[in-house]
């Protein structure tokens, strides 16, 4: 049965073409009110239940389900596993750079966009370089994979057809004549035309929905003209260069603002983003980016850090790097050159490098400046009883303080003279944000200084020194997230009242994954009680840990480019980041087999070859460009007990890329199964019922051990608020280790080398042995929550992905395993449904035990 939200939605139309393509009957029903909160939940908008158990709501995963079930699965699936892998990438690219960002413009385009939606420039640029891309591939092609049209075909269609219908105009079509002829072939088949008819190219593109302004906002703009809005007031008096009335100045900016149509970016991705600054000029564009030397990076800063190094390189700017150093109590010298090291890993190189110090003397003569203006007041009232008063809105005692008396007080504070006063703006303690409730603008503090030591007693704080030191340093665009937004007009007031260039802001989303801790304090206490191995481990979200667990650089660039412009504050999973690195890696990735030590079964192959012989393999199927390697062949291997567990003697099963094996004997010593086959080259039938199973040399001297790390989440819970305590919630089995065996070959890998180990997954090296004398490797998650495989891993993918799972609150499969024993300690059978009751009957139990602690009740 298919359920659907909206008949007439894109997902629907793709499943109705696959369906009628393959034969497939496919009627419709509407989704029940309960189902459609569980779609709208993941943000699907389709159900297909094939029985009770069993059931697809991802839009591609039915359409590939239908594809399978009907008479032309070969054909929309691809013939062979080249084309198999090629229209994954088809799949996975139009949903990255086609799929959202459409539903985005179409949002606009139909008044449905809200304040998180993409915005309108930003996601027409990126539309429109994909389609530039599509034309280059699609070069002398009628499809996008092989001869005949596939699921891929189709998925990249339907979400094309109503951007030509309505943006993609007549000009544009011109310039991707291979895009425009595969689509008109792709769309001139029955299947589309019962779906959408025939399809009306757009001539010219339709503008964004603007919503109507009210009669207050018109009399406003009409009267004042609104610095927001280039319509209306003193502006359309003026004319543009055409003689034409309207716009004024505004209008004539933007036409000499903005990104030249011959522009050659340093990297071609930056096109997808040309629109993002709305007052940018070519090469005029500076961003900075401020850190605290105070921790070392992790992924919030790194976002950050790109956003501003590529958005300035986007527009052919510079990036300053500034050290935000206002706060000798928690700065170093070794996290300033951490955050060094680590933007040059990621591929960041600044302009120049700054310090916020470096301007004290005259933050000190602005501050002076402020006073004089009464924009500021000394103040010495307790910070609990200051904390108290703002949330209360009273007014310190000190806030009748004369300019003359502050500045007095400014000056003994600066010669460390004035213990327990600070300045404080001087502002409304009614305003509705407490933030602007008169903040600290400089307080005293007699810690030396990474940098000027002893010279300064008393600092200046960030919502003071930000925006002067923009000013000074000739900032264009200052990028903040939206928690600032609050303090956005304190910003500007002291940009205004102190006589400097107004800075434009551009806001986005601060960064936050599920099970993630971002908290610089509480990372810092795993590494104090020697949770971890220090600010480098693979478990923590800083950069230098990100990297051993196999994130690549290219990776957090996409993904922070993707996600950047959106002021949507949500807290993601981690498999959309994941996804995006295995799409990029897979190509680079030699493939080795390894062997699990405390899984391994020994097999004999009494026909193999006495003597080891050597087979010339491809280190990759589908890159021939890594070259090859010599893969062992003798007549006693390892292979994994999960390939051949339910294997009997009589049954068959093949060894990966050598050939079909008979069991001719199964016998159990001390809990290692040991299997005696058979090799039968003349059986070739290798469907896909055969079980198939990677294989090493059982001789030491024939294969190499590895051990192998996957890691969990540090943490139990996903989402740690700041009043938890992170010791109530620390995952104690976030790190598996295991041993093996490994094909000979993988001796040759160097540190840092991305591998894949295969049926197994994709690893890092985090040791080699000409370095270290043993290789180490470390599980990189690929995005999905089931294994590469029947090989399971030891961390529940589903965790590593989603941040949370059945399993009581991000445990890993040992935790499991003790689920499933009875009250005698053996193993005992349980069903799917016993399995998930069980393990939400332990994670209640640990809450409540959790809530006892809490209390101080120490009983059972």
């Amino acid at each position: 049965k298919y359920y659907t939200q909206n008949f007439r939605s894109t997902a629907s139309a793709f499943h109705a073409i696959v369906a009628k393509l393959s034969g497939v009957e496919l009627g419709h029903e509407k989704a029940t009110d309960e189902q459609a909160k569980l779609l709208f939940s993941e943000g699907n908008t389709t159900l297909l239940q094939i029985d009770e158990a069993t059931s697809f709501r991802d839009e591609v995963s039915i359409g590939k389900y239908l594809a399978r079930t009907g008479g032309l699965k070969d054909q929309l699936l691809g013939t062979t596993i080249f084309n198999e892998s090629k229209i994954s990438q088809w799949l996975s690219w139009t949903d990255i750079n086609i799929r959202f960002t459409s539903e985005a413009l179409l949002n606009h385009l139909t008044g449905k966009a809200t304040e998180g939606t993409l915005d309108f420039k930003a996601a027409n640029g990126s539309i429109r370089a994909s389609m530039k891309f599509l034309n280059t591939q699609l070069k002398d092609k009628k499809t996008l994979v092989g001869e005949n049209i596939t699921i891929a075909d189709v998925y990249l269609a339907t979400h094309l057809v109503r951007l030509f219908q309505l943006l993609i105009e007549a000009g544009f079509r011109k310039g991707i004549a291979n895009v425009v002829a595969w689509f008109t072939n792709i769309t001139s088949s029955d299947a589309f035309k019962a779906n959408f008819g025939s399809i009306k190219l757009a001539a010219r593109p339709m503008k964004p929905f603007v919503k109507a302004a009210s009669k207050d906002q018109k009399d406003k703009g009409g009267k004042k003209g609104n610095k927001n809005d280039n319509k209306g007031g003193k502006g359309d008096k003026k004319q543009n260069k055409d003689g034409k009335k309207g716009q004024g100045k505004d209008f004539e900016e933007e036409k000499i603002t903005g990104i030249p149509d011959d522009a050659e970016f340093a990297d071609p991705i930056y096109g997808k983003y040309k629109g993002i600054f709305k007052n940018a000029t070519w090469g005029k564009v500076v961003t900075r980016f401020p850190p605290e030397p105070s921790g070392f990076l992790h992924i919030g800063h790194i976002k950050a850090s790109m956003l501003n190094y590529h958005y300035s390189k986007i527009y052919n700017g510079k990036m300053i790097l500034r050290f935000d150093d206002t706060n000798p109590s928690k700065e170093k010298i070794e996290f300033v050159e951490n955050i060094k090291k680590d933007l040059k890993t990621v591929g960041i190189t600044p302009w120049k490098t700054t310090y916020t110090s470096d301007y004290f003397d005259q933050l000190q003569d602005q501050m002076r400046k402020f006073i004089e203006m009464g924009m500021a007041y000394a103040d010495d009232t307790p910070g609990d009883q200051m904390k108290e008063e703002r949330d209360a809105g009273i007014e310190s005692k000190n806030k009748g303080k004369t300019p003359k008396e502050t500045i007095e007080i400014f000056e003994k504070m600066l010669e460390g003279k004035a213990e327990g006063w600070c300045i404080r703006a001087n502002l409304n303690m009614q305003d509705k944000s407490k933030c602007l409730r008169d903040p600290v603008m400089y307080r005293c503090n007699t810690t030396p200084h990474h940098k000027t030591k002893t010279k300064y007693k008393a600092y200046p704080t960030y919502d003071f020194a930000c925006p002067i030191v923009d000013a000074l340093e000739g900032v264009t665009n200052c990028l903040r997230t939206i928690e600032y937004r609050e303090r956005d007009p304190l910003y500007h007031l002291i940009q205004e009242k102190l006589g400097f260039k107004q800075i434009e802001i551009f806001e986005y989303a601060k960064l936050q994954l599920k099970s993630t801790l971002m908290s610089k304090r509480k990372l810092q206490w795993f590494v104090d009680e020697g949770k971890v191995e220090g600010w480098y481990d693979p478990r923590f979200p800083t950069v230098q840990g990100l990297m051993r667990r196999g994130l690549t650089v290219q990776t957090l660039k996409e993904f922070m480019l993707d996600i950047g412009a959106s002021i949507k504050t949500t807290r993601m999973e981690w498999d959309k980041l994941w996804a995006f690195n295995k799409q990029i890696i897979d190509k680079d990735c030699k493939r080795y087999f390894t062997v699990l030590t405390d899984s391994s079964v020994k097999v004999s192959i009494l026909n193999g070859p006495e003597t080891p012989e050597g087979k010339t393999v491809k280190y990759h199927f589908n890159n021939p460009d890594l070259g090859e390697k010599t893969r062992i062949l003798t007549n006693s291997v390892f292979i994994e007990r999960e390939d051949v567990a339910d294997l009997k003697v009589g049954d068959k099963f093949a060894l990966k890329d050598w050939g079909m094996v008979y069991i001719k004997t199964v016998e159990e010593v001390d809990g290692k199964l040991k299997l005696a086959v058979e090799l039968n080259f003349d059986d070739t039938k290798f469907g896909k019922k055969i079980k198939k199973a990677t294989f090493v040399a059982s001789d030491p001297l024939l294969h190499v051990p590895v051990t192998i790390y996957e890691f969990g989440h540090l943490i139990t819970k996903d989402n740690l608020k700041e009043e938890d305590n992170v010791e109530d919630f620390v995952n104690e089995n976030s790190k598996i280790k295991s041993t093996g065996y490994a094909e000979k070959d993988i001796a040759n890998a160097k540190e840092g080398d991305l591998i894949q180990i295969e049926r197994r997954g994709y690893f890092y090296v985090d040791k080699d042995l000409e370095s270290h004398k043993e290789i180490v490797l470390h599980f990189i998650p690929d995005g999905k929550t089931k294994n590469m495989s029947a090989i399971s891993s030891k961390i529940d993918n589903k965790v590593l992905t989603k941040g949370e799972g059945d399993i009581a609150k991000g445990a890993n499969r040992a935790e499991e395993a003790k689920l499933k024993e009875g009250d005698d300690g053996e193993p005992k059978k349980l069903s799917k449904k016993e399995q998930k009751k069980l393990a939400k009957k332990l994670a209640k139990k640990q809450k409540k035990a959790e809530h006892k602690a809490a209390e101080g009740d120490t009983k059972e």
